[in-house]
């Protein structure tokens, strides 16, 4: 140790040096603290302020180089030549006996996506069936079989009824609702309840604002049922061990390759080569992959985020935890019938975790608990310890208990500062673009509805519809809703403190321990002692759920079970569903045409509480869901939604009117309109509930010369007796035009003033990101 004068130097000026020597700023480390260091150090000797005063100076050199450089890459990145590899990938190419290929040719495909979790499976689904060739490379060599996320919300299942039965066959695989409406609270499963929430409501069960219902269903067991959808549309699953016959002439399109890691992206005026890393015969293997556009759907630690430059945003580590997957049938059959949920929030003086119920009837489970590293480590969470743990929140012990499989994670709430780079050529979507704390369950769902906003946009470019600027409206559009999202999702992470706050159980006092042990005093004891420290802290901590203080005869207990009981009766603990922020988000702009008049301003700030969907049909929020049926089979029982009168087999607007004659004449100006555009357009005649057959007779002269038209009427429900333009807050002279994606692209409330043609063009031109007459002055130019 450094000594001057018999005294040692402080340790925290040793670490504050090395650390500048090897330019490394964690977090909580600061000049400021170098600073202080260095006027400590000044009095005790010029040697070490001498020392201390040079690095510091290196130190600020080097940050603002490391600015410089940054701000000059930044101002680059849109347009650049990205040429990135993740680190250490050169070291490890170095070392290995690589061999790479090449396309073979100057094919260069359409979409490459990387990553093949929920989000990268759907957009690869959607775009397929548009049309637009795509391949898909995954880092891992198989399919993780942890449940993950397992909460479907209204938009995704809309979403998932475009994909060929998906919604209907997950209704039909997943769990009874009534096994998993419930969040429930106890001191054990087999102990006293402190509460339940029921998360459903009648208006729930009866499909009034959303022709889909939320569901309970694993992410393996989705992404098993995605498998099968791209399979009907000829992808081809290569996994790793089928190496053996790869393809080194052309990549082809329609491929989902397995154990393929994205090493590096090389950008030019031309194509995207993605260079993917993989292992055949134990040897590391690469190939170079041509592509007009990289989607990264890699996941929280996307490595197309990284190789892009682009930045996280938010809160960082809000919580770390263990995630425990395992089964037994004897504890699913006891929960099925004592106390079937889907969330367990368990608290007792020996142990506190969050258990999820994927499966009662499988007896599948998922056990969170709080992890604190470096004072804990994994060797704590060995399979019999965890089965310890799981027995000591259960209140016995399970015979047939099998733990299958346990990981750490650490809970953000951040989002990417862009999700475009590199001249609307690397996009990124689901997790790759933000991270939300799970509480409401809108990572996986945000992830679902990005791919559907992204789909439509990225085959019209490649379609040659619209110019490639239409991919930044879709971060214009989807970012704020992920920023909103991520908020709400910390409300959420709140609102489930309440019950442990409620029960004396300061979740604030754990954290701000841990903290002191590690970055403050705490830092310079044996670690041994920091442990003993922690473990104290929680043992008092859970004392204060003993059974002689947690009861109605206790005073103080009392009290806390009557505020416990008021949290759960106003709707103040964590919540499951969320209509408003499920259904109501709102595009402010991008590929639309925002109302003059738009009275409704910025959406209101997220609460945590549950708020109903008010429908609407202001441009940039989703087509409000009335059922409807095809009128000249209008004593028919078969009905269907508004929101399927939108095709998801190709880029096509929907332009929703009256059956009047004003109405009819701007129809004929949109159908005209999207020929001079290049783009599909189907009008749907929306009649009044009562109309009959002679009236549709009479206007069929009117309609015959339309190429795609529809005639539908209202099928009015008792629980909502509003006409489609009332619930649409308009009158029948008004008219609705939907993008393929099922939100509203423009509206005009009273009909059209002035030039139908005129109007249409500026609406087609705005939506598409094309300039007015541009396909005429191309058509004209040839």
């Amino acid at each position: 140790m450094m000594r001057r004068s018999g005294r040692p130097v402080r340790v925290r000026t040793l670490v504050a040096l090395w650390r500048l020597a090897h330019i490394e700023s964690p977090p909580h480390f600061t000049v400021q603290k170098v600073r202080l260091t260095q006027k400590q150090c000044a009095s005790r000797g010029t040697k070490e302020h001498d020392a201390i005063q040079l690095l510091h100076r290196l130190s600020c050199w080097v940050m603002a180089v490391s600015r410089l450089f940054k701000r000059f890459c930044g101002l680059h990145r849109a347009n650049a030549r990205i040429q990135a590899c993740p680190p250490g990938y050169i070291h490890r190419r170095a070392l290995s006996d690589s061999q790479v290929f090449n396309n073979g040719d100057d094919t260069v495909l359409p979409v490459l996506i990387v990553g093949a979790g929920p989000v990268g499976l759907v957009l690869s689904i959607l775009l397929t069936k548009l049309g637009v060739k795509c391949s898909v490379l995954e880092k891992s060599k198989t399919f993780s079989k942890h449940p993950q996320a397992h909460f479907i919300n209204n938009r995704s299942m809309e979403v998932f009824r475009k994909l060929d039965g998906l919604a209907e066959e997950i209704q039909r695989s997943q769990p009874p609702v009534d096994l998993w409406r419930k969040f429930i609270y106890c001191t054990s499963l087999y102990g006293s309840i402190l509460g339940s929430v029921d998360h459903m409501q009648p208006q729930d069960f009866e499909q009034v604002v959303s022709p889909a219902s939320v569901a309970h269903f694993s992410q393996y067991k989705l992404i098993s049922l995605l498998l099968k959808q791209l399979e009907n549309l000829s992808f081809k699953l290569c996994m790793s061990n089928e190496l053996e016959g790869f393809n080194h002439g052309p990549f082809q399109e329609r491929q989902l390759l397995m154990g393929h890691e994205c090493v590096s992206i090389k950008a030019n005026d031309d194509f995207i080569s993605v260079t993917a890393s993989f292992l055949k015969d134990g040897k590391r293997m690469e190939r170079n992959i041509r592509c007009n556009i990289v989607v990264g759907t890699d996941g929280a630690g996307s490595t197309v985020r990284k190789l892009a430059g682009i930045d996280m945003r938010g809160k960082r580590d809000l919580q770390k935890l263990v995630s425990v997957h395992f089964s037994s049938r004897d504890l699913g059959k006891y929960l099925l019938s004592e106390r079937p949920g889907m969330l367990f929030f368990i608290f007792n003086t020996e142990a506190i975790g969050v258990l999820v119920a994927h499966d009662l009837k499988q007896g599948e489970f998922v056990l969170q608990i709080p992890f604190y590293p470096p004072q804990q480590n994994l060797e704590d969470f060995s399979p019999e310890i965890c089965e310890e743990l799981i027995f000591k929140l259960v209140g016995r012990e399970l015979s047939d208990i099998n733990v299958i499989d346990i990981k750490p994670w650490v809970m953000h709430a951040e989002v990417a500062e862009k999700f475009i780079s590199c001249g609307n050529r690397i996009i990124l979507a689901g997790d790759a673009a933000h991270r939300f704390p799970p509480a409401g369950g809108f990572g996986m769902n945000t992830g679902i509805q990005d791919s559907h906003s992204l789909a439509w946009k990225i085959a019209s470019v490649v379609k040659d519809i619209a110019p490639s600027s239409i991919l930044h409206t879709y971060e214009t559009e989807r970012r704020p809703i992920a920023i909103f999202n991520t908020e709400l999702s910390i409300q959420n992470f709140k609102a489930a403190m309440t019950v442990p706050a409620a029960l004396g159980l300061d979740p604030t006092v754990a954290n701000s321990v841990h903290q002191v042990i590690n970055e403050g005093v705490g830092s310079i004891l044996p670690s041994g002692l920091q442990r003993a420290i922690l473990d104290g802290i929680f043992t008092i901590g859970r004392a204060q759920l003993s059974e002689s203080l947690l009861n109605e005869k206790n005073p103080l207990g009392s009290s806390r079970l009557a505020n416990l009981r008021r949290i759960f009766e106003e709707g103040k603990s964590l919540q499951l569903q969320f209509p408003a922020e499920d259904l109501g988000f709102r595009y402010l702009e991008g590929a639309l045409i925002p109302d003059t008049d738009d009275a409704l301003g910025a959406p209101e700030g997220p609460t945590g509480r549950r708020r109903d969907y008010v429908p609407s049909v202001v441009p940039g929020s989703r087509l409000p869901h009335m059922n409807v049926t095809i009128l000249s089979n209008s004593s028919s029982e078969v009905t269907f939604s508004t929101l399927d009168l939108i095709s998801g087999d190709k880029i096509e607007f929907l332009l929703i009117i009256a059956p009047t004659d004003l109405s009819y004449h701007l129809a004929r100006a949109a159908f005209k309109v999207a020929k001079e555009f290049k783009v599909s357009a189907r009008v749907c005649v929306l009649w009044p509930a009562g109309s009959v057959k002679q009236v549709e007779a009479g206007s069929k002269a009117l309609l015959t010369p339309w190429e795609n038209y529809i005639d539908v009427v209202e099928v009015k429900k008792s629980s909502n007796p509003s006409s489609w333009w009332d619930l649409c807050q308009m009158t029948d002279k008004g008219a609705i035009l939907v993008r393929p994606d099922e939100h509203v692209a423009w509206r005009v409330k009273s009909g059209v003033v002035g030039d139908p043609i005129t109007e249409m063009r500026r609406v087609f031109s705005a939506t598409l990101g094309l300039k007015p007459h541009n396909r005429r002055d191309q058509e004209a130019d040839q």
